[in-house]
């Protein structure tokens, strides 16, 4: 029972932390950051399983995590209006009609540059030539060109 609740604790946390650490840096990861995430992974499995290696005690915290991601995407999806913010995210609009937004910049760490890049891989040569920039929920950055008159 004691994996049980360990797995419970530590899956919420790991969701927390994901949500807090934002948008972008889980989307870019440097070679740095995956290290870091696999360093992540061994942590919390020594404090998920302590001594317990038994497979038993691999297959309960391997069940409750597997269970835990189900109940939160069923959360997300049956209360999409509610729920569905928190535990997935917004879109956040960067760029509007040529003008950067500062403030949702600010937020989610990014620089314009960024911005400007993502409008380059979809041949447009400035922010001004960008409609919309949108920082989807997994992390990408999606441009809609203005319209060419």
């Amino acid at each position: 029972m004691d994996l049980f609740f360990r797995a419970l604790f530590l899956f919420g946390f790991i969701f927390f932390l994901t949500r807090v650490v934002g948008k972008r840096e889980l989307s870019s990861m440097e070679p740095f950051d995956l290290i870091l995430l696999i360093v992540l992974g061994d942590a919390v499995q020594q404090g998920l399983t302590q001594d317990d290696y038994s497979v038993t005690g691999a297959l309960i915290v391997i069940s409750v995590i597997a269970l835990m991601q189900v109940f939160v995407s069923y959360l997300g999806f049956r209360f999409d209006k509610t729920l569905g913010p928190i535990l997935e995210g917004e879109p956040l609009i960067l760029v509007h009609e040529g003008e950067v937004q500062e403030k949702n910049l600010k937020r989610e760490r990014l620089t314009v540059d960024e911005v400007a890049e993502a409008g380059r891989q979809q041949n447009l040569a400035s922010i001004d030539q960008i409609r919309f920039a949108v920082l989807e929920t997994d992390g990408q950055i999606t441009v809609i060109p203005k319209n060419k008159q």
